[in-house]
């Protein structure tokens, strides 16, 4: 804990006071723009790949970078993404997956889970993309079938996010814009879901919503 501890105090002492006209705006109430809905990996830092200052994103973190669907378990995401879209009126949402997932390595070999019940019943309302990736590649390695998992589980828990009474409203409104989103940690990119191609690409070919 001692280098978290110094990180405080680092921060306190170092960091706040170059931007404390930042924070006495922020101590009042936030605006932030877009929700993101990412993995609790310890290698995904929402503020770092996005190069944004705090009170630009609503974070909402779990394993998978899931949503449940409405109605199914999972209360404290769902009121995460109602609060954002109706209270803090974000007009943007983000899923974003990641390289190399626990949660999407898990979801394709559930016999891996069997000490861990509450992740197995988490990482079902990722099985009908775990179908669609095995689906569309019988024959693939390992690496490739888990890159497909991956995407695949974006682009299932953006049809999720649709169903949250909040978020279909903003949609029919034309307040909010879904995005899919990709990050690969070792070559630090990031590809976006292009829905005109139906691919994951770099943001120099699409800049599109999903």
């Amino acid at each position: 804990m001692e280098k978290f501890i110094e990180g405080v105090l680092r921060f306190r002492n170092e960091v706040f006071p170059t931007r404390s006209a930042l924070f006495e705006e922020l101590a009042s109430g936030q605006q932030p723009e877009v929700l993101m809905i990412t993995c609790a990996d310890s290698r995904v830092d929402p503020a770092l790949l996005t190069q944004s200052s705090p009170g630009d994103l609503f974070v909402c973190r779990n394993a998978g970078n899931i949503v449940p669907p409405w109605g199914e378990s999972g209360e404290s995401n769902t009121a995460s993404i109602e609060y954002a879209v109706t209270v803090l009126g974000v007009s943007e949402i983000v899923v974003c997956g990641h390289s190399d997932c626990g949660a999407m390595k898990g979801a394709l070999n559930p016999d891996s889970l069997q000490a861990l019940p509450k992740v197995a019943r988490w990482l079902e309302h990722s099985r009908a993309a775990v179908a669609v990736a095995q689906r569309r590649n019988p024959n693939a390695d390992e690496a490739t079938l888990l890159r497909s998992a991956t995407e695949e589980n974006v682009l299932l828990q953006l049809e999720h996010l649709r169903t949250h009474p909040a978020v279909a409203a903003a949609l029919a409104a034309g307040a909010i814009r879904l995005h899919g989103w990709v990050y690969d940690i070792g070559s630090g990119h990031v590809l976006a879901h292009n829905p005109g191609s139906g691919r994951f690409e770099q943001f120099a070919a699409t800049r599109d919503a999903a």
